[in-house]
C-alpha cells in the first residue's frame, strides 16, 4: 500500500511538471510567433520606407532632367539605376540582410545624387551666364553689321570699320568720265560722248595689321545697261563668282595710299548715258561702292 501511494504521488508530480513545461512551451512559442510577426511587420514597414525614399529620389531626378533642354546623361543614368533598384526591391524577400543591402545602395545613390545635383546647378549657372554672354555678343554683332551696311551704302569712312581688321579696305571712292588730251592731260567731264576713259580713284587706309608689300583689289564698273566694263573677266572665290573690270595692284607700305585706275570703253564704242556703279572688292568681300552719272 505504501509503495502504491509513493508511485501515485510520483506520477502526479511528473504530470504536473509535464503540464507546466507544456504551458511554458506554448507560452514561449506564442511569444516567438508574436515577435516574428512584429519583426516581419517592422521589416515590411522599413521596406516601404526605403521604396518611398527611392521613389522620391527618382521624382527629384525627373524634375531636374525636365528642367534641362538637353538631358544630362549622368542624371539619366542615375535615374535608371534608381528605377532598377525599385523594381528589384518590389520582388525581393523581406529580411534583415536584404533590407540592409538595399539601404546601403540607397545611401550610396543619395551621395551620388547630391554630387550630381550640385554639378547640375553649377552647369545651369554657367549655361545661363553663357547665354547672356552670347545674347550680348549677338546684339553687338547685329549693331556692327547694321553700322557697316550703312557706311557702305552712304560711302562714308569705311576705315573706321576696318581699321582693326587684318584686310585692306577702300575709302573715298569716286568715279568719273575724263577727256584725254594729246599731251596726256586728263580733264573731268560729265558728258558720255566726250569721255575717253572712266577714272576710278580710292584711298587705301592705313592698317598696321596688314603686311607691307604687293597687294591687290578688284575694281568693277557697271554701265547703265548692266554690263561690266573693262576686261570683264571672272574670278572664283569659293561659292562666289566675281566679274571685274580690272585688278588694281599696288605696293602697300602700311601708310594711307591713294590709287587711281582707268577703264576704257569697248573698241570704238562710246560710253552710254546714264548711271554707272563702281564697286571695289577685297577678294569676294565688297569694301566700297559709289555711283556717278554721264549725260
Amino acid at each position: 500500500m505504501e509503495n502504491n501511494s509513493k508511485n501515485s504521488t510520483g506520477l502526479k508530480v511528473a504530470l504536473g511538471i509535464a503540464l507546466v513545461l507544456f504551458i511554458a512551451t506554448g507560452f514561449y512559442t506564442s511569444k516567438l510567433y508574436k515577435e516574428k510577426k512584429e519583426n516581419e511587420a517592422q521589416l515590411q514597414q522599413e521596406k516601404e520606407l526605403v521604396m518611398q525614399d527611392l521613389s522620391n529620389m527618382a521624382k527629384q531626378y525627373d524634375i531636374v532632367i525636365g528642367e534641362n533642354e538637353i538631358a544630362n546623361n549622368k542624371l539619366v543614368e542615375a535615374k535608371d539605376r534608381i528605377q532598377g533598384l525599385i523594381d528589384s526591391l518590389k520582388v525581393s524577400e523581406t529580411n534583415v540582410k536584404s533590407l540592409y543591402r538595399y539601404k546601403s545602395k540607397y545611401l550610396a545613390l543619395q551621395k551620388e545624387m547630391d554630387v550630381l545635383l550640385t554639378e547640375n546647378d553649377r552647369l545651369k549657372i554657367e549655361n545661363e551666364l553663357l547665354a547672356v554672354s552670347l545674347d550680348s555678343t549677338k546684339i553687338r554683332l547685329e549693331e556692327r553689321t547694321m553700322f557697316t551696311d550703312s557706311l557702305l551704302v552712304q560711302n562714308t569712312a569705311l576705315a573706321e570699320v576696318v581699321e582693326n581688321a587684318s584686310v585692306l579696305g577702300a575709302v573715298n571712292l569716286t568715279g568719273e568720265g575724263v577727256i584725254e588730251r594729246t599731251s596726256g592731260k586728263l580733264i573731268p567731264t560729265e558728258r558720255a560722248k566726250r569721255s575717253d576713259k572712266i577714272r576710278v580713284c580710292f584711298t587705301v587706309p592705313k592698317n598696321t595689321l596688314v603686311e607691307s608689300g604687293e597687294q591687290e583689289l578688284y575694281v568693277q564698273v557697271i554701265d547703265p545697261k548692266n554690263n561690266t566694263l573693262g576686261v570683264n573677266e571672272q574670278v572664283q572665290f569659293e561659292e562666289k563668282t566675281l566679274n571685274y573690270s580690272l585688278v588694281s595692284k599696288f605696293n602697300y607700305e602700311n601708310t594711307s595710299l591713294k590709287v587711281c585706275e582707268y577703264v576704257m570703253s569697248r573698241g570704238d564704242e562710246k560710253f552710254e548715258k546714264g548711271r554707272y556703279v563702281v564697286n571695289v572688292f577685297n577678294q569676294k568681300d565688297l569694301v566700297s561702292t559709289t555711283e556717278f552719272t554721264l549725260r
